[in-house]
């Protein structure tokens, strides 16, 4: 059985892995929402975020949720569901969503559409910021 140090060490790295495709894929929206749809440069856009959807993220939150998973059992933190446990999971949960709506949002602009701003793009952005702050002080803090 793996140990509880490297089911968190492996955790880290799973999450640094999603949040890191969190941040970079809405970027890449702001970029690829100018471009003229079917050019070299939409088509290019268009294969880095399918790439990074399916090669990065996709597999990088399936880590993090399972690798957490495991963690939380090996720690015994399920024993006694407590707040702070509860708002990390949910704010988790925020990012699963939102990343289910940034896979939506690249499906649209695959099919030449460009829905929203640039502006739109880049307050977006700010989502996975303020859950990961969330989630990493329910994590180490534990305030409730």
């Amino acid at each position: 059985m793996i140990g509880e140090v490297w089911l968190r060490a492996l955790h880290l790295i799973a999450v640094i892995s999603w949040m890191a495709g969190l941040l970079y894929l809405p970027r890449l929206l702001v970029y690829h929402r100018d471009t003229t749809p079917q050019s070299a440069s939409s088509e290019t856009f268009k294969v880095m975020e399918r790439r990074l959807l399916r090669a990065i993220m996709y597999p990088a939150m399936v880590a993090s949720w399972g690798l957490g998973l495991a963690l939380g059992l090996a720690a015994g933190v399920f024993a006694e569901m407590q707040a702070w446990l509860i708002v990390k999971g949910s704010a988790a949960a925020g990012l699963t969503i939102y990343q289910f709506w940034l896979a939506n949002l690249v499906e649209r602009f695959a099919q030449d559409e460009r829905p929203h701003s640039q502006r739109f793009f880049r307050a977006i952005n700010e989502i996975p910021t303020a859950l990961m702050i969330v989630i990493v002080i329910m994590a180490v803090v534990k305030p409730f």
